[in-house]
């Protein structure tokens, strides 16, 4: 078995994998040989998270903060090339989710943020950190914090958070006397928030019957390969590569194939309902695809060999190598500065930040629309409502009469 529970950065069985290894038991080992890979959504991510930290530590854990540090605190924060203005009303809402339950009880409640949590009674060295815990009374909330924007995440049976309480119990059931458990998810930029409610007899049930099991599987890389939407959702790092995914993706793809031809059915000679059931079973395919791609391409760009590919220039747009010197030099020779430059509005949410929130109502409310977005076709068990059309397909992509003068 790989490095040990001390040595590890992150839990063979981490809590965020959970719905993986919980269904895909050798997924976490299979996982586990392949190299971790940054992106700019992941330092998105990370940088959110510590702001939304240390908003809460002042809030809740460390109030005797004195505001200097604090102020030093998040402008080291703000230096961070991954940062973007918008995470300041996004962390907002999430500190306001967290204060709305926790002011909301007749007295002080107890809070921890980015708490490590130990939940290796019910997974071998399990551990991992929780956003925020807040127990009062009987009450136990698990609060976890999304800076995605892809996929809304459900709180109901949502295994990350179930082992997060799971931890957070065996890490406090000593102290209090928690009888119901809270999940709760926030995703402020689709947005989303979602919460559920679960005994904790019925949490600690799942742990032992469903958990228990499953982990013990997980962590000796045995069980049965068992792809499904959580290998997309849940950043499973074999996810291009996997062999059963494969399998189970050609086998959707015969779906496609007319047998009479054995070429690919034409749409307009299939009902609804079968475009439907075929979109439905294939939704992922396409990032599937994706996937395999970016695996090809990044392995011949370090000279690997993947018979039947290569790699090619992509066309680049000439750019100026020194913009000022150049513009300088323009402006030496006679042309007006004015014309160099584009002017354009800055950002609504910055625009914000500079009107005072007592003047906003007078100043950018009567100015503020939010127009009707654009079709996006979803399975029938996305949470959003479903969208009225209300114009024609060509209106609603933009099509050749777009421009045209009415």
């Amino acid at each position: 078995m790989g490095k040990k529970k001390g040595e590890r950065e992150h839990a063979l069985l981490s809590a965020s994998g959970a719905q993986k290894w919980l269904y895909c038991t050798p997924s976490a080992v299979l996982e586990d040989g392949i190299p971790d890979t940054e992106s700019g959504y992941t330092r998105e991510g990370a940088l959110a998270h510590g702001i939304c930290e240390l908003k809460l530590s002042k809030l809740f854990t460390d109030k005797n903060m004195p505001d200097r540090t604090y102020r030093s605190r998040l402008k080291k924060l703000r230096t961070d090339e991954a940062y973007q203005p918008e995470m300041e009303g996004f962390t907002d809402e999430y500190v306001d989710y967290v204060s709305a339950i926790a002011f909301g009880f007749p007295s002080t409640p107890f809070v921890a943020v980015e708490k490590r949590l130990d939940y290796s009674p019910w997974a071998p060295e399990g551990f991992g950190t929780a956003d925020c815990i807040i127990i009062y009374g009987r009450d136990m909330h698990v609060i976890d914090f999304k800076y995605g924007k892809g996929v809304p995440k459900k709180a109901e049976g949502n295994p990350q958070l179930a082992v997060y309480a799971l931890g957070a119990w065996n890490e406090y059931g000593n102290f209090f006397s928690v009888e119901d458990v809270h999940l709760h998810i926030v995703q402020p930029r689709i947005p989303n928030t979602a919460s559920w409610t679960v005994t904790l007899g019925e949490l600690l049930s799942w742990g032992e019957l469903f958990v228990k099991p499953r982990a013990e599987l997980a962590y000796k890389g045995k069980g049965e390969f068992r792809p499904g939407d959580y290998c997309k959702n849940g950043f499973c790092k074999a996810y291009g590569r996997c062999r059963a995914m494969a399998e189970k993706n050609m086998a959707l793809m015969a779906d496609a194939i007319d047998p009479v031809t054995d070429g690919i059915r034409k749409p307009e000679l299939m009902s609804n309902g079968e475009i439907g059931g075929i979109l439905k079973r294939a939704q992922f395919l396409k990032d599937w695809v994706t996937k395999l791609e970016n695996h090809a391409l990044s392995e011949l760009v370090k000279g690997g060999d993947v018979p039947g590919w290569k790699i090619v220039e992509w066309r680049s747009d000439r750019q100026l190598s020194d913009p000022d010197s150049a513009f300088r030099g323009l402006v030496a020779a006679g042309y007006d500065e004015a014309v160099l430059y584009n002017r354009k509005p800055i950002p609504l949410t910055e625009l914000e930040k500079l009107v005072p929130k007592e003047r906003r109502a007078e100043l950018l409310a009567p100015y503020i629309i939010k127009p009707r977005g654009k079709p996006k076709l979803v399975p029938e068990d996305d949470k959003r409502p479903a969208m009225q059309p209300q114009v024609s397909a060509e209106e609603a992509f933009g099509g050749d009469n777009s421009y045209k003068e009415r």
